[in-house]
């Protein structure tokens, strides 16, 4: 009879579900860190440095196109949609990135303009509402109209909204994602961010009127705030900004909509952080309602695929305790921040714009006219406007994605050498560049504590469960597999085998666990004569894993911030244990599994060797694609998104930090992951890379006519050859 716990290690007393521990041990030390940030925030960093830091988090990553606004007018009729008592309006365009313009309307007083200002509501609000054209707003709340009637020159951009008419594809499927979300899955993915894009919009108008002798400004409400707060941050031309409804504490930008999600943001910036990149210009902060977000849209005969998020009026007290937190950190900030408050909610009081217009040095008309303004034609339809300015974001993304090949190579040119193989030498530099897009969680320096406690025992094997620690809250699980007749002295090689997505460990060590996907790869290869160990990874629970990535991914952080540390202590635990040869650790993945099979051996050198399974592909048109099937991007996977990844590691790339240690692909020609054309299109770069290495008996792919799912023939048969040999 086997010990009942392992010699060395002490009693595993833990019970209960390991994977769901796990998953709220990461979301404790995550609501930690979150709390922690504001307090270990840089503060030496010169303002242009924090700018230009902001502007990477925001995705502003393309050069501006130049142009001037345009009025849209048809052959015959005016040039104006609609008049008031002293001002017209105009339908307008203006040239931004290549192929994105952005579109809205003009206000024009008849007299000259005492200041130009670019009035944003909240996305879901379209501009003829926030002109008084359309119902929807009572009069003291249609902001663009009232600031006219002062005397400014106004411009309404459109705004992206949260409907879902257009997410997803006719001949894929039709999703519930919001129109904001659909953009940002495929942008973030390429460095790109919805709120990137329309700050791109917003700035190309103030090229325009910074051609004007007359101050400029921005007022945004709601979603609108949003984009006016980070782009009076950025761009130092705004002379005075109001935000209406948004600001506050930013420490659960989790629970928002995803397509507020900007990686890295809480590690640098909070709201008060941002309020000081605006000062010494005017910041006013107004105190009203935010429109309320419950969710996505329902999904009525439509794919349920969009992220949990919800919108909601921030607290009086918490507006106030960041806007004193934004006036410790600015110096004079009684003359340049300044708090007001709705009476009734409603965007664009009376105070407030009195506030704004007096940091525009003119003065507010604060009785608003009793005459409307009406069209003079009504030619114009706002559904095909909308409908173009998401086209061309989302074609936008299509472009970055056929360029993210190109930018890839330009960010490994310093790697290579006339045979265009990649210089060894440098692979540690590329290493810290991936932990640098996945996030590298602090160093670990608490020891194993190795607890375990057998599960079941054989006539050829054994069968322990295993805890670590790795930091507080956050420990390693796993079973480990030993073949009996190890002979005392002696050291056998270890594969480390990853179960997939909502998998658990359990599933692949068991005799009768599942034939698909996992054909119980572990107790087979431990049968044979290996030792295999099965972790628990996180990525299990739904949306309880989900939001893991969610709370990371503003600490410049990611789900893979820990595995990669859980395999660390993983490796310095087995390569402890008397019977393990530490040399001969070698890593086989599938499905979410072969996502870890590409990451942590690129990152971790121990690992020998990496298989690969029912997952490698091209990875960037599988997250960016907005016409393949295949594509995350009509997936409910809403977390599997890595920021900025298409720019700088593919799978291929991945591979090559693997390199020399051997690596292979397991594919099933029915693998519903990605199409054979795909795999075998990535795989040649890894191959001719270990090739011209004089690497290319240490690389190789399986095709195999089966599903996704473990086939167990060839990859077997590499094992065999790598990690039987000393």
């Amino acid at each position: 009879m086997p010990p009942r716990t392992l010699p060395g290690t002490t009693r595993l007393k833990q019970e209960g579900d390991f994977a769901a521990q796990m998953v709220a041990g990461i979301n404790c030390y995550l609501t930690k860190e979150t709390e922690n940030a504001r307090q270990n925030r840089n503060t030496n960093t010169s303002p242009d440095e924090q700018r230009q830091h902001l502007s990477t988090i925001l995705g502003l990553y393309d050069k501006r196109e130049k142009g001037e606004i345009q009025i849209v007018t048809p052959l015959s009729g005016p040039h104006e949609i609609a008049t008031g008592p002293n001002y017209r309006i105009f339908e307008v365009r203006w040239p931004v990135l290549k192929g994105v313009d952005g579109e809205g309307l003009l206000l024009v007083p008849n007299s000259p303009p005492v200041a130009n200002i670019i009035a944003l509501p909240d996305c879901d609000m379209s501009p003829e509402q926030f002109a008084g054209l359309k119902s929807g707003l009572p009069e003291a709340a249609q902001t663009a109209r009232r600031l006219v009637e002062s005397g400014c020159r106004v411009l309404i951009p459109l705004l992206i909204d949260r409907k879902c008419t257009h997410s997803g594809h006719p001949d894929i499927v039709m999703t519930n994602q919001p129109h904001r979300e659909f953009i940002y899955r495929a942008a973030y993915e390429l460095g790109r961010h919805i709120i990137g894009y329309e700050i791109q919009k917003i700035q190309a108008a103030i090229d325009t009127f910074s051609q004007d002798t007359i101050p400029t400004g921005l007022f945004g409400h709601g979603e609108g705030g949003l984009l006016a707060f980070y782009t009076a941050a950025i761009d130092t031309r705004v002379q005075t900004t109001a935000v209406s409804g948004y600001f506050q504490p930013r420490e659960n930008l989790f629970n928002e909509p995803i397509y507020r999600n900007l990686h890295g943001l809480l590690k640098e910036f909070g709201d008060a952080e941002i309020a000081t990149l605006i000062a010494p210009r005017k910041l006013i902060v107004e105190i009203a309602d935010h429109p309320e977000v419950t969710g996505p849209p329902e999904p009525k005969n439509i794919k349920a695929a969009a992220a949990p998020g919800c919108l909601t009026t921030p607290s009086l007290e918490n507006v106030e305790a960041e806007f004193n937190r934004a006036c410790s950190l600015i110096e004079n900030s009684a003359n340049t921040c300044f708090l007001t408050h709705s009476p009734n909610g409603d965007s664009g009081a009376d105070t407030t714009l009195e506030q704004f217009l007096n940091g525009l040095n003119t003065s507010f008309q604060n009785t608003p006219s009793s005459e409307p303004p009406n069209f003079v034609r009504e030619d114009t339809d706002p559904n095909i406007r909308f409908k173009r300015q998401f086209d061309q974001l989302v074609d936008h993304t299509q472009d970055a994605l056929r360029e993210a090949e190109f930018r890839r190579a330009e960010y490994w040119a310093e790697a290579r050498d006339p045979d265009l193989t990649i210089y060894p030498k440098v692979a540690d530099t590329y290493r810290k560049r991936l932990w640098d897009v996945i996030g590298p969680l602090s160093d670990i320096t608490l020891p194993p504590n190795a607890r375990t406690r057998l599960l079941y025992d054989e006539p050829k094997l054994t069968a322990y469960e295993v805890v670590l620690d790795v930091y507080d809250d956050v420990f390693a699980y796993g079973i480990l597999l030993i073949p009996k007749r190890i002979r005392k002295g002696t050291q056998r090689p270890v594969v480390v085998c990853q179960h997939g997505l909502e998998g658990r460990s359990q599933s692949i060590i068991n005799p009768d666990g599942p034939k698909i996907p996992y054909r119980n790869y572990a107790y087979d290869l431990a049968k044979e004569g290996f030792i295999t160990y099965a972790p628990q990874n996180p990525y299990i629970g739904e949306d309880d894993f989900r939001v893991l990535q969610r709370k990371a991914n503003p600490l410049k952080l990611s789900l893979f911030s820990f595995i990669v540390r859980q395999h660390e202590q993983t490796l310095k635990w087995l390569s402890s244990l008397p019977f393990v040869d530490p040399d001969r650790i070698g890593f086989y993945g599938i499905s979410y599994g072969g996502k870890t099979a590409m990451r942590v051996p690129a990152l971790v050198d121990q690992y020998c060797l990496s298989i690969c399974s029912a997952d490698y592909n091209e990875w960037i048109w599988k997250n960016a694609s907005t016409r393949h099937k295949h594509s995350y991007i009509f997936s409910k996977e809403y977390e599997i998104f890595e920021f900025n990844l298409g720019n700088t590691f593919n799978y291929a790339e991945m591979s090559w930090l693997i390199c020399p240690r051997p690596f292979m692909v397991e594919r099933g020609h029915h693998d519903g992951v990605a199409p054979d054309e795909w795999v075998a299109y990535e795989y040649a770069k890894t191959y001719r890379h270990y090739a011209l290495l004089g690497h290319a008996d240490k690389t190789e792919i399986e095709y195999f006519n089966g599903p996704h799912t473990i086939n167990g023939q060839g990859t077997f048969a590499f094992l065999r050859k790598h990690l039987n040999k000393k």
